[in-house]
């Protein structure tokens, strides 16, 4: 066992999860062997924990997860260790759902921890978001919403999404942080201004008393970007988008290649 362990952050999609969204048996060999040679792995994502958990449980994780990209951070098995939920403001999210209305938005999404607000009825987005059984309320957000939001996602047509950033940029640059996701969804992603993973990473990393230093993080698109520049080893995947790659001090195998498997096979030896 290693008397100075990693922390080892993993991103899902594109990353641990194959394309067909599974995880390589290679993967899990890998991953155990490090546990057990007393690493800490944990998992950063944008999803939803509902929507990770399957994974956390497959890996037999038993350590903190970051969910919607640093907005939610939590011990799903340590109820002591606390949770960290930031949000939007309902009110500003009111004002950019009239906006959005003005854009011809195809959906707007709210999510507020497990519960799911559709603004329209939606079957092609109601398979992708309901994984992990979320209540969900279908109908204006400006009168659905009660509560402060964990995040928010716009479905535009693909000539509308820059229109509608400039606007979140232009109004709420103070309020709001927004991405944009990855081909073929033209979705963005709204969540507290602020926050990213590399801020929920470095709230699992202090509980360990771990340094940016001894910490591996994966990714491959640019919400992963201030995780990989905060970690001594920031690994971009073989797949990964090319600004991400800029940023990172380390390369490894797409996902399909099993690229965290081959790195850290050979970074801790395992």
């Amino acid at each position: 066992m290693t008397t100075n362990p990693y922390l080892i952050a993993l991103d899902l999609d594109g990353t641990l999860l194959k394309d067909d969204k599974t995880i390589s048996s290679y993967s899990k060999e890998i991953i155990k062997k490090a546990k057990d040679a007393g690493h800490i792995v944990c998992i950063s994502t944008g999803r939803p924990f509902r929507s990770s958990s399957v994974y956390y449980d497959e890996l037999e994780l038993d350590t903190p997860i970051v969910n919607f990209n640093g907005a939610f951070v939590h011990h799903p098995k340590d109820d002591q260790w606390g949770a960290f939920h930031t949000t939007l403001s309902v009110d500003i999210v009111k004002e950019i759902v009239e906006v959005c209305e003005k854009h011809n938005v195809n959906n707007i999404l709210a999510e507020v921890m497990d519960r799911v607000y559709f603004h329209y009825h939606d079957e092609k987005l109601l398979d992708v978001f309901t994984m992990g059984n979320p209540e969900v309320k279908i109908g204006d957000l400006r009168e659905n919403l009660g509560d402060d939001v964990t995040s928010i996602l716009i479905h535009a047509s693909e000539e509308e999404v820059d229109n509608i950033r400039k606007y979140l940029s232009d109004v709420h640059a103070e309020f709001v942080d927004h991405r944009r996701w990855a081909a073929p969804w033209h979705v963005i992603e709204l969540i507290k201004h602020g926050m990213n993973k590399a801020i929920g990473l470095k709230k699992i990393a202090d509980s360990y008393s771990i340094t940016a230093d001894r910490i591996i993080a994966f990714g491959d698109e640019d919400n992963d970007l201030e995780m990989l520049k905060y970690a001594g080893q920031g690994v971009a995947m073989g797949n990964a988008i090319p600004e991400l790659k800029k940023v990172a001090n380390r390369e490894t195998k797409t996902n399909e290649e099993d690229g965290i498997a081959i790195y850290l096979k050979d970074a801790l030896s395992l």
